[in-house]
This record gives C-alpha cells, structure tokens and sequence, in this order.
C-alpha cells in the first residue's frame, strides 16, 4: 500500500472508530483520536512538502493498470491542497475541543468532521472523474449534517436550504461526467484528456459538458450567482464548521475540482477562461457590495468568503503561471485567515452569547488573544501589507494588469478598499468602542482556542513575511501542473 492512502485511510477509519470507542470507553472523552489523526496527518503534508517526493506520483489501487482500477495522483498541486487541507483542519480541531463542549453529542461532530477530512482529501487525490464526484459528496453530506449540528430552527433551515442546492449542484456534476463516459468510454481523467484529444470533440460539445460542470461545481464554489446557499449555512454552523466550510470545502469541492478538470482534462479556452473571469469578477464585487449592511458577524464574513473566492477563480482563469500561482496563493491565504475570522467571530459568540455587532464593544480588553488574532487576519484580508492577503492579492491585481485585464485588476483594488472599510467596522463594533456595561463580566476563551487562534494568526504574518519561498518552492510548481493544460495529463499516460 502506497502512503498517500493514509490521506484518506486514516481519516475514515477514525469515523468507523469513534462511535465504537464512544461505546467502550463510555463517557470519558475522545478528543484525542482526531487530533491525533490530524496531527498525523498535517505533519505529514509538511513533510512532503518541505522533503518533496518524486512527482507526479501515480498509485493504482489493487494493482490495477489504467483506465482499469482505481487511480490516485500525487503531483505539486494535489500536495499544495492536502497541505491545506491538512493544516487547517489539525487547528481547527483543536479548537473544538473546548468550543464544541457547548454542545451535546460530541462523538457524532467527531464522526462527521472524520468523514469530511477523509472525502476532502481524497477529492485531492483522486484521478478518476467519478471517484472524485464520490468523494465530493461524501464531503458535502457530512456537511449538511454538520450545519444542521445545533438543531435549532435556524440551523435545519440552513442546511435544508445547503442541501437541496447541493442536490442540484451534484446532479448537474454527474450528468456531465455522465456525457464524457458516454463520448469517451473512460472515467480516468488521464485517459480522458487522451480520448477527447485523440477524437477531437466538437467545441460545441464541450461547451455544453462545460456549461454542466461550471453550474454544478460554481453551485459547490459559490460563486455569483450561484451562491445563495452560503450566506445561510455558513453562519448557521458551528464556528469551527464554519471555519471548515469557508476555509476549505467551497475551495475542494468547487474550485479545485473546477480548475483540475478545466485545465488537466478539457484544457482551458478563451470562451471557459472569459467566463470564469466573469465569474470570479462578478463574485469579487457583489459578495463585497452584501457584506457592507451586514451586521451579523458570521453572515458579514460569509458574504465575504464569496468576495475573496472571486479573487482566487480571477487570478486562476487568466491563465498564465503568475496569475494561477496567484490565484493558488490566495485560496491557501484565505484558508487560514479566513478560518481564524470564523473562530473570533466563534470566540465572540462563546463568550458573549451573541453575534450581533451592534450588541458587542469593547471587547479588546476582555478578550485580549481574541482581539489581537482578528486584527491580524483582518488587516491579511483587507490586503494590508506585511500579511499574506497583500501579496497573494497583489499578485492577482498584477497578472490581471499583465494579461490586459484592466478592467479586472482595477475591480481587484476597489474591491479591497470596501474590503478594508468593512473590516475596520468589525473591530470598531465588536473591540475598539467602550465597553457596553453587560459585558463587563466576559472572559477571555479556553487555552486551546486561544492557542489555535494565535497560531492561525502567526501564519498569517509568516506567510505574508516568507511568501518567497513559499512561492518558490510550492506555488509555481503547482502553477505549471495548470498552466500544462491537458498536456501534463497527456505525458502521464505517454501519449
């Protein structure tokens, strides 16, 4: 068994365990098994991407040779997603430890977290179109479940509202996968690249397989206008959920899935690269626009997740190596400052019992390690320089300016200065006014949401210091894999 499995393996064996060591052990708790897995696993990620291994890596499970079998790949963009991936989720269960003490039935939020890191990271690896659609939506219902954790009216309506439009969003994904098996009899993307090639398929017929793709995954993505789903479910969710959904799932699930295929398998053209930047532009200034009037803390910061991803899906759709290692950079930055938003804004709400900014002031010298975390990934997604979100942002704004798009760069920077103005609302209403009597008896959070906010944070600002290397070493490798087109999936089957 190749190593890359464990990415997946150990994820879904934790699900399979956890209720069973809930059984056994009885009430004692169980937080150290998905800790420990997420340890195991984002020391590992980093591992590799620090000591890189030979790539691309292909693994066909069962021994089996393509299209036959299972294949699974491991090239510089799938280990820049699992480190994502990986990373993120280790903080973010560890600030479930304490956070998640306000609900009952920890052991099920466990199981579920379980099943969405082992679908995401297989989505990551997976090589095989269908494979992937599989493990998109093992994702997806664990976090439907997962939204819906509280109970409450609010949340079930949430996550009704997510799954229906998921619904929707998958049965479009399987419908064109469905008519590029029926045109090319072959569900392994290397051997898919190699068939559509080989037959030369109309352009009209791949615009509309590329229509069904972009509508199934856009949805997944939430990207204008198909996100009406998000600025509901993600505050609904529990706050390190909504770190997860914000941070990572639109991003696995949506985008990284949307440009694998785009790129690797149908090979991006002017007409798909035109939209997508329509697409992304569009998202870039009504997620921003939504967010202005917004004074719930979580939907503020939902809205603003469609926004970031519009910079992202920009910076990829341009095409050339700046743009996409751009695009990349920032999917990776607004994963960690992003997550650590919705762990303040759960921190607040923990400590407080609301999220209505207009209810909250103060706050700085109550909740210290809070206050100073949300100014750092404040400050990064405002794209405020040294931190993480000015370079990756800046990158974007400059390939868009290169490729002679102005009219996208320019909706880049004017979108960032709305950005930051909404930013300096947050820490006005929720820290810097004077502190509302009622809240005179709040307490910092727990050590360990303290600890996992401090970390996000000085990532933020190691990131925005060291994005060099970080560009060097990871982001342009996982750049060219893109910028290849069909062709880097055409060399993998030597043809």
């Amino acid at each position: 068994m190749n190593y890359i499995v464990l990415f997946a393996a150990l994820p879904f064996l934790s699900a399979f365990l956890i209720p069973i060591l809930r059984k056994v052990l009885k009430d004692k708790p169980l937080d150290i098994l998905p800790v420990g897995v997420t340890l195991a696993l984002s020391g590992m990620s980093a591992y590799m991407a620090f000591f890189r291994p030979e790539m691309p890596l292909v693994y066909q499970l069962g021994g089996w040779k393509i299209p036959f079998g299972i294949s699974w790949l491991l090239d510089p963009l799938s280990l820049f997603m699992l480190v994502v991936v990986n990373v993120i989720t280790f903080f973010v269960t560890v600030y479930s430890v304490n956070y998640m003490e306000q609900y009952t039935a920890k052991w099920k939020y466990y199981t579920l977290l379980m099943l969405m890191l082992g679908g995401l990271n297989s989505v990551v690896l997976a090589a095989d179109i269908f494979d992937m659609y599989v493990f998109i939506e093992i994702a997806a219902v664990a976090s439907y479940a997962l939204v819906a954790f509280g109970t409450k009216t609010e949340e079930v309506e949430a996550s009704f509202k997510y799954m229906v439009l998921g619904s929707i969003a998958s049965a479009f994904i399987l419908l064109g996968i469905t008519f590029l098996y029926a045109k090319t009899s072959t569900l392994n993307m290397f051997d898919m690249a190699s068939a559509l090639s080989a037959q030369g398929a109309s352009g009209n017929y791949l615009l509309f397989v590329s229509a069904l793709f972009i509508t199934g995954l856009g949805l997944k993505a939430a990207l204008v206008p198909f996100h009406a789903w998000l600025p509901d479910a993600h505050p609904a969710a529990p706050a390190p959920i909504s770190a997860m959904l914000s941070g990572l799932v639109i991003k696995t699930i949506g985008v990284y899935a949307l440009v694998r295929i785009f790129f690797n398998v149908f090979q991006i053209t002017p007409v798909t690269s035109e939209l997508l930047l329509a697409l992304g532009g569009l998202s870039m200034f009504v997620g921003v626009i939504l967010a202005i009037g917004q004074w719930d803390f979580k939907r503020l910061l939902a809205y603003h997740s469609i926004s970031q991803i519009g910079y992202v899906v920009c910076g990829i759709a341009v095409g050339t190596p700046l743009g996409i290692a751009g695009g990349l950079f920032h999917l990776m930055n607004h994963s960690v400052f992003k997550g650590l938003l919705f762990l303040n804004a759960g921190s607040v709400e923990y400590a407080t019992g609301t999220r209505d900014l207009k209810q909250l002031s103060g706050l700085q010298e109550k909740m210290p390690h809070t206050s100073w975390t949300s100014l750092v990934a404040s400050l990064s997604i405002a794209g405020v320089p040294p931190f993480c979100g000015f370079w990756s942002k800046l990158l974007v704004i400059f390939a868009l300016f290169q490729a002679g798009r102005p009219f996208y760069g320019s909706l880049g920077i004017l979108v960032g200065l709305i950005t930051l103005g909404s930013f300096l609302k947050i820490q006005k209403y929720v820290f810097y006014r004077k502190i509302k009597e009622a809240l005179n008896e709040v307490r910092e959070v727990p050590a360990l949401m303290c600890a996992s906010m401090a970390a996000l944070a000085v990532f933020c600002l190691v990131l925005g210091i060291w994005f060099k290397p970080v560009l060097d070493d990871m982001l342009m490798p996982a750049a060219e894999v893109l910028a290849a087109g069909k062709g880097y999936f055409l060399a993998l089957t030597g043809k």
